[in-house]
């Protein structure tokens, strides 16, 4: 039987830590958005606060029916347990609040919650960054009474440490993905098929509960770009030896948490010269950025660390560094803050004892190939705890 990973406990918790962060920021009440209904990116508020996530089939279209399906609100006011306005009936012993009401226009719904609050003055919003616009006036129009301020990232400081539980579902997801990583690598090395290994990978992952978004695969002419096949991450294309291979294992791994290990090597696990070299330069680099991290460390001068190996190693950017030209990210139930960079606008961020970070690096050579390496961490109190475990080389 499916039931919660978190006791109640856990959430009312967080709902004493997202309050406070709303009184900081001068607020008694708050509208979160959520958005889920087949997708992930922008499902972790709501996941975080009341254990919510829609199965509705992606941003359906709107009809005379349905207007908003795919988005989903928890109401948040001083005093009050989170009201979550939901668009389909919610499980309820699943949803961490029994304050709940569906509709099947959830905008509606959300404006109906707090006309009957009488709500009104400075109101938190966030979620203004992914709601399409066309929902705007309508929200605006049904609160006259309200001083709507964006307020994106309003929960998003009370998820930066984690608790022991999340710690916890964190290294759960890091043995899963290990072993997945392991099929993945593992199978693109030998010769199999990026779909072939994919497959044994993400089977991997979905037989212990888990769940993932992409198996981002590429090798030999293609290496130059993150996946071979855009539309699914991988192709049925098999390498031939010599080719370097590369693949990630990335997603929503266990409870919604977000892990992305990554891996290079050469098919047949026999490098020339010049691909060990810059295989072993990128898993260096990798590396020593995360020994960096620790409580205390700034992120200026963790990217330092990063800045200065790619300058001595040299070579050209391939598509994933012109991407992400960062050293790594937050974890939890997305990518989150902070950003690994000196130009990302976290330079002065300082890392913390049980946050869940990575680090990561792609470097390229012209007539060699691209490699790329990630590994996942929890930061302790003296450094890190590596999360996967996956082998760095694969060499024969």
């Amino acid at each position: 039987m499916v039931s919660p990973y978190f006791p109640i406990e856990e959430y009312e918790s967080r709902w004493g830590r997202v309050h406070a962060e709303m009184k900081r920021r001068g607020f008694d009440a708050a509208v979160v958005w959520g958005r889920s209904a087949g997708g992930f990116e922008r499902c972790a508020d709501l996941l975080y606060l009341v254990n919510y996530y829609s199965t509705n089939s992606g941003q359906q279209p709107d009809s005379i029916k349905h207007h908003g399906i795919g988005f989903n609100a928890v109401i948040l006011q001083e005093g009050h347990k989170p009201e979550l306005i939901a668009d389909e009936p919610p499980r309820e012993d699943l949803v961490a609040t029994d304050r709940h009401r569906w509709s099947l226009n959830p905008i509606q719904g959300v404006v109906d919650a707090l006309r009957e609050r009488n709500i009104g003055g400075r109101v938190a919003m966030a979620g203004s960054d992914f709601m399409p616009i066309k929902y705007w006036p309508e929200i605006q129009k049904g609160t006259p009474n309200i001083d709507w301020r964006f307020e994106d990232e309003l929960v998003q400081p009370a998820r930066l440490i984690k608790s022991q539980r999340e710690l916890d579902c964190f290294r759960e997801g890091g043995e899963i993905c290990s072993r997945a990583l392991e099929l993945l690598i593992g199978g693109i090395k030998s010769g199999k098929s990026e779909a072939e290994a994919a497959a044994e990978a993400g089977a991997e992952v979905i037989r212990h509960g888990g769940s993932f978004h992409m198996m981002p695969v590429s090798h030999g002419e293609t290496i130059d770009f993150f996946c071979r096949n855009p539309l699914n991450g991988y192709s049925t294309d098999a390498p031939e030896k010599g080719d370097v291979v590369r693949g990630w294992v990335y997603g929503p791994i266990h409870q919604g948490y977000w892990l992305d290990p990554g891996r290079t090597t050469v098919c047949g696990g026999r490098p020339s010269d010049s691909q060990r070299e810059l295989i072993e330069a990128c898993a260096n680099l990798v590396e020593t950025v995360g020994a960096a991290i620790k409580p205390g460390a700034k992120v200026k001068d963790v990217a330092a660390v990063g800045d200065r190996l790619r300058e001595e190693f040299g070579g050209k950017e391939d598509q994933a560094h012109q991407k992400w030209p960062l050293y790594g990210h937050g974890n939890g139930l997305f990518w989150e803050h902070p950003w690994l960079a000196s130009d990302l606008g976290d330079a002065e961020f300082v890392y913390g004892k049980d946050m869940v970070v990575s680090s990561e690096a792609f470097l390229s050579r012209d007539g060699v190939g691209a490699a790329g390496f990630e590994q996942n961490y929890i930061v302790t109190e003296t450094g890190t705890e590596l999360l996967d475990k996956t082998p760095m080389l694969w060499w024969d």
